[in-house]
Parts: C-alpha cells; sequence; structure tokens
C-alpha cells in the first residue's frame, strides 16, 4: 500500500524554493546584525508598500511570540482579551499570554470558529470595577482554526464595534494569506483597512522556513515594542535571516500566489469527497482546511495511509489542511483512498 502525502498541517510543509534562494542569497559575507541589514529593510519596505509608510514592522521567530508581542502592545496586566474559544492563543500556545503578560483571556464559544459584535459583547462587564479585569482587546484568528474566513463586512462590523468601546482589534494572521486569497483581497484590504489595530502576519505556514512579523498599524505603539521584543527573546542577531524569507515571501504576490494554491486544493478536495456515504463537511471550506465527520473505524485506516489530525475524537471530526505544495495529484490520490477503505 502505497503512502499518500499527509494532510496534517501546513506546517508540515516543506520551506518554497524562493525563500531558500533567499536565504542562500543573504549568507553571503557579513552584515549588520539585528535587522540593520538590507534584507530586513527590504522586509519592511515591502510591508510598508504594502500596508503604508507608517506601519511599524517587527520580525519574530514564531506565531506564538508574534501573537504574544502584538497582544503586549495593546494591553497592560489587569486588562484581558476577547477571543473564540477555539482560538489559537486560548488553546494551543500552552498559556503563554497569560505566563507571559498576566493577562486573561475572556472565551465564547461560537460555531464556526468566527466572533460577532454579539457574541463579543457578552463579555463586556465590570468596566471601571476593579475587582474584574478589564476588557480592551477583541482578538481573532483570519482565517480560523475551523477553516472558516471573516467576510470583509463582518471583521470591520467586528472593529467599529470593538473601537466604539474603546478596545483594539488584534488579527491573528498565521493564515491571513488564506484569507486574502478567498476574500480576493490585497493585505492592506483584508486588515487595515477593515480596522485592525495590530497584526501577527504569518509567514511559516506559507512557504517560510520561519519567519513570522508584529505588524502595528498605530504608530504610538511602536516605541515600546522595539525593547518588548528583546525582552521576550526573539530579536535575532542574524535577523537578516527572517528578514530575507519575509522579503522574498512579499515579493511579486508570492504569500498570496502560495496561500491561493492552498485554498484550491482544499476545495477540489471537499467537492472530492462531497456526497461519498459516510462522509460529512462540517465546516464552509473558505480557507486551506477541510472539517469532515468520518465513520469512526475509517479513521485509523486512513491514517495509515495519510497522516492527519482527529480535532474531535467523541464526534470522528478529522481536519485535513492543504498547503503551498499540494497538488492536484496529492489530493486525487488521497480522495481516491478516502473512497478506496469507504468501499472496502
Amino acid at each position: 500500500m502505497t503512502e499518500l502525502k499527509p494532510f496534517a498541517s501546513d506546517n508540515w510543509a516543506p520551506a518554497h524554493p524562493a525563500v531558500l534562494a533567499a536565504v542562500a542569497a543573504a549568507n553571503q559575507g557579513p552584515a549588520r546584525a539585528y535587522g540593520y541589514d538590507p534584507w530586513t529593510e527590504g522586509a519592511v519596505a515591502r510591508f510598508r508598500a504594502l500596508l503604508g509608510d507608517d506601519v511599524s514592522v517587527f520580525p519574530v521567530f514564531n506565531g506564538t511570540a508574534a501573537n504574544v508581542l502584538c497582544l503586549e502592545a495593546l494591553l497592560q496586566p489587569h486588562e484581558a482579551v476577547i477571543c473564540a474559544e477555539s482560538a489559537h492563543i486560548a488553546n494551543d500556545e500552552c498559556g503563554a499570554p497569560e505566563r507571559y503578560l498576566g493577562t486573561k483571556l475572556l472565551t465564547v464559544a461560537t460555531p464556526d470558529g468566527k466572533l460577532t459584535p454579539a457574541l463579543a459583547g457578552a463579555q463586556l462587564r465590570g468596566l471601571g470595577d476593579e475587582h474584574h479585569v478589564q476588557p480592551r482587546v477583541v482578538s481573532v484568528s483570519q482565517s480560523t482554526e475551523l477553516g472558516t474566513v471573516y467576510s470583509a463586512a463582518e471583521l470591520r462590523a467586528l472593529a467599529d464595534w470593538a473601537h466604539a468601546h474603546g478596545l483594539f482589534l488584534h488579527v491573528d494572521g498565521a493564515r491571513i494569506a488564506n484569507a486574502a486569497a478567498s476574500l480576493g483581497l490585497g493585505l492592506r484590504e483584508a486588515t487595515r483597512d477593515l480596522g485592525v489595530d495590530a497584526l501577527s502576519f504569518g509567514g511559516t505556514k506559507n512557504g517560510a522556513l520561519g519567519a513570522e512579523a508584529v505588524v502595528l498599524f498605530r504608530p504610538e505603539l511602536a516605541a515600546r515594542l522595539l525593547f518588548q521584543r528583546k525582552q521576550a527573546m526573539q530579536l535575532a542577531s542574524k535577523l537578516r535571516y527572517a528578514g530575507a524569507q519575509l522579503d522574498a515571501l512579499l515579493d511579486d504576490g508570492l504569500w498570496l500566489r502560495n496561500a491561493g494554491q492552498a485554498n484550491a486544493m482544499a476545495r477540489r478536495l471537499a467537492e472530492a469527497v462531497a456526497g461519498l456515504p459516510g462522509v460529512e463537511l462540517v465546516q464552509p471550506v473558505q480557507a486551506n482546511a477541510v472539517f469532515v465527520r468520518l465513520p469512526a473505524a475509517l479513521i485509523p485506516r486512513l491514517q495509515a495511509r495519510a497522516f492527519f489530525h482527529v480535532w474531535d475524537e467523541a464526534a470522528s471530526v478529522c481536519r485535513w489542511m492543504t498547503s503551498w505544495d499540494t497538488s492536484a495529484a496529492d489530493v486525487d490520490a488521497f480522495a481516491a483512498a478516502v473512497r478506496a477503505e469507504l468501499a472496502g
């Protein structure tokens, strides 16, 4: 039996050749340390070309750091973050926001991973009361952990609601490229123009070796972060290698093309299994994730051929993730395996 390409995570994908080439090109001779090099400066310039000349950009190693530092820029320890129960900051960062920032996460149950003003508003209580943490940030994942995508109108409405109540809006953009590609928007149109205050820009899931960025749309927030990044142990001495990765991804729209390929392959996979007996799509396929309910007995047999994660064991819900290097042949072979196991 042939083992197929896994559909476990876009983190499992290799780095894009253009990113590797950029790192190799940066590895020639000496360069100024701590980000004062042409590659990091070039990446910052590309972000500013896409988002505006006044944005502040801080490359970091990983997504947890990007999220924690974005939140640190926005709040004080007695303040709180409103987020979905399924949010990455609440489930997959080992309590890093709470431990490092001393803040509290106010989680909200959502059917599709998306917050709304009404859902977030349920956590807007105890204002001005010293016995209660004070809500200060609304944090959303775009795309969400359930593979759904906020529409431009939904994100704008959430931003407007947050700002009207004196709150900031943070976007965990580990997959912001997938969201932008799904919406047919550029990076600015998908973030800043919708009222986002801080963005964790994801590169690693989209072709980078290991590079993310804290992007702040309010210049007054940036001065402290220069020092906070260092205290958080996220200022690389040889930052040129992270800068080169981000520079390569933002060059000529590579970040968006990579995400578009991943999204297209998720749609192809969903279409290939839709209607099969025993297979139920449980979330809309809007980015690069397919959430399906499968017969429990089928799951281990299928995992033995192409590994993927079980999202909810009790409900037999699985997550199939595609990435920039997922091909149509990969999808078709996996879909054929699903059909074969169902028949067998």
